[in-house]
């Protein structure tokens, strides 16, 4: 297919929504507790729907013991009382097809808590029925006679330790990737994929519209479950990806679930980390995958030195994101898939912390973000406060502010690693301060009441609110025409009403090599649109554009005086200057 071909794949709702993603614990407290609940989040749906969301993507809210925030499951079909109760989903749902809008759900089902009733039966006897449902082995003798896991495999939110956890009362380990309080779910069992079935049929009947799968590359493992090669150096549990990760099995796993989705009109969005050849990409999104498109994680793992962990830093310029962009974009048009177009989500820092300026030009860089994101070609998903341009927990917070377990979990490794390497102890206090998934989960700050309208002032929240809250939050800008949640809105209004283009487009990165601007066009039969974005805090003269004629620049966040229309023009950027011009249209 040429460099300049459009979308052929066929036309779906689905690709054409705005999904909006809420973190439940920090998005509204309706009930005074301090923590966030379903009701929370139907007092706000006029909010969302004046953004101009479609679907609103809430992360779990199944009951759960709350050691990973939800992600520990422990009864799939009951919400846990923090959030609320059943009731309460069913009146979300009612409440959101009263305003043409949707819900889908976060399906957890590599792994449940270890207080779940199947684990429970598993883990009670060698012999008993559910005991496959999970990965059990007997450990390694070391020469010593000491007892030691099966596998050399670390545990992905704590890499010092073993992803095998002990069992003392049927003396065998069990295979728990995440925690010791997350176990492992066997999908060789076809009584666990069974049991996955009624749970999509269980909400899905219910008046869900679909899934997003949290970790679904996990679920086929190579089950000869070799050690693992040696990618941190000097440690004896090594990271075992290439084994728990994107498995034999797993296209098999997925199209039976695409036979239950089938029976219903679903949007699906799997979370697979591990899974990037360009091949298997397709071969989950294109037109006979399994799954309408996936999150692809090079763009949010830009910054991290290559082979290292995310606790890493490496620097990035235009010319990198242009290269990912290019990649993700024509790989969908040209095979038939679908993107997943995001920026944020709850396990990343805030975006204008992490890819532009979060102080002086907080809300040109905002804006900028927002330019590009959404004349990408995709399915949009913005994450709450993403709109309001929030930024990442400020650097003079205590570290015991930071709630997430594999922050907590980093940081008592540093600690003891690091204690007499004052410099090295820095740096991982710096790589906190930029990457931990605590940034995204504070509080949304919906006004400048204390405790910024998340909560009462008289309660406690159950993880400190941003400091800058009285300045950011969302009564501020509802009504101001020029705010960052503003021009979402207009951005988004913009993209529907030029779907043709921005969602079906074709796409063309230009001045690839420029190391400050990323640019792109946009086109279809009957429009060509140009996007350009300044990713530095300078002033900049760019004259990229190339044969391309502006005939006018229509949406910005700065006004248009300095800016001409013409063709080989030399365009004069500021600070974080993101632009979006309709250009002549010529034949591709």
């Amino acid at each position: 297919m040429p460099e300049s071909g459009t979308v052929r794949s066929p036309k779906a709702w689905w690709k054409e929504c705005v999904v909006y993603q809420t973190y439940p614990a920090s998005f509204r407290d309706a009930n005074g507790d301090g923590h966030g609940d379903v009701r929370g989040i139907i007092e706000k749906l006029d909010y969302l729907k004046t953004l101009g969301v479609d679907v609103i993507w809430v992360s779990p809210i199944y009951k759960s013991p709350q050691v990973d925030m939800g992600y520990d499951i422990s009864d799939y079909k009951d919400i846990d009382p923090k959030y609320g109760s059943m009731e309460d989903v069913d009146e979300l749902i009612a409440k959101l097809g009263q305003r043409d809008m949707k819900l889908i759900m976060d399906l957890v089902v590599n792994h449940t808590s270890d207080q779940h009733s199947w684990f429970l039966e598993s883990r009670s006897s060698t012999d008993n029925p559910k005991r496959n449902w999970y990965f059990w082995k007997k450990g390694k003798v070391n020469e010593d006679g000491t007892l030691a896991p099966p596998k050399n495999w670390c545990r992905t939110l704590d890499t010092t330790q073993s992803a095998w956890e002990w069992d003392n009362k049927t003396q065998e380990h069990y295979l728990s990737i995440f925690s010791a309080e997350q176990p492992d779910l066997n999908w060789e069992s076809t009584e666990v994929r069974s049991a996955v079935h009624d749970i999509m049929r269980f909400w899905l009947n219910r008046g869900v519209c679909g899934f997003r799968m949290d970790v679904i590359d996990h679920i086929s493992k190579v089950q000869s479950f070799p050690d693992a090669e040696e990618q941190i150096l000097g440690q004896y549990f090594q990271p075992g990806d290439n084994f728990f990760a994107n498995g034999p099995r797993l296209d098999e796993f997925l199209h039976e679930m695409r036979k239950v989705l089938n029976e219903y009109d679903t949007l699906t969005v799997g979370e697979m980390p591990f899974v990037n050849d360009e091949d298997e990409v397709i071969r989950t999104v294109g037109l006979q995958g399994s799954l309408n498109m996936i999150f692809m994680f090079e763009l949010l793992n830009v910054d991290n030195q290559p082979g290292r962990s995310k606790w890493s830093y490496q620097e990035w310029n235009a010319t990198d994101m242009k290269r990912i962009h290019g990649r993700t974009q024509r790989l969908m048009i040209d095979r038939n898939g679908w993107n997943a177009v995001f920026s944020e989500n709850h396990d990343s820092p805030r975006s204008v912390s992490r890819f532009a300026d979060d102080d002086e030009w907080r809300e040109y860089a905002a804006k900028m973000l927002c330019t590009k994101h959404t004349t990408l070609g995709g399915t949009e998903y913005i994450y709450q406060g993403e709109e309001l341009g929030m930024r990442n927990i400020p650097d003079d917070w205590s570290m015991t502010e930071y709630k997430d377990i594999e922050t907590q979990n980093y940081w008592t490794y540093a600690c003891k690693q690091y204690a007499n390497n004052h410099r090295k102890l820095e740096y991982a206090r710096k790589m906190i301060q930029l990457k931990a998934r605590d940034h995204t989960r504070t509080p949304m700050q919906w006004d400048p009441s204390p405790n910024a309208g998340f909560c009462k002032p008289s309660v406690k929240p159950w993880m400190r609110v941003n400091d800058d809250y009285p300045r950011i939050n969302a009564v501020a800008q509802l009504n101001s025409p020029h705010s960052v949640f503003s021009y979402w809105k207009h951005c988004l209004e913009f993209r529907k009403e030029h779907k043709e283009v921005f969602i079906y487009g074709g796409f063309e990165i230009i001045d690839p090599n420029d190391k400050d601007v990323v640019a792109f066009k946009r086109f279809s039969d009957n429009e060509c649109w140009v996007t350009v974005t300044n990713f530095t805090g300078k002033y900049l003269e760019w004259s990229g554009l190339g044969d391309l004629k502006v005939e006018q620049w229509v949406i910005g966040n700065y006004p248009f005086e300095v800016h001409k229309v013409g063709s080989s023009l030399t365009i004069k950027l500021r600070p974080w200057e993101g632009i979006i011009g309709r250009c002549s249209v010529t034949q591709p």
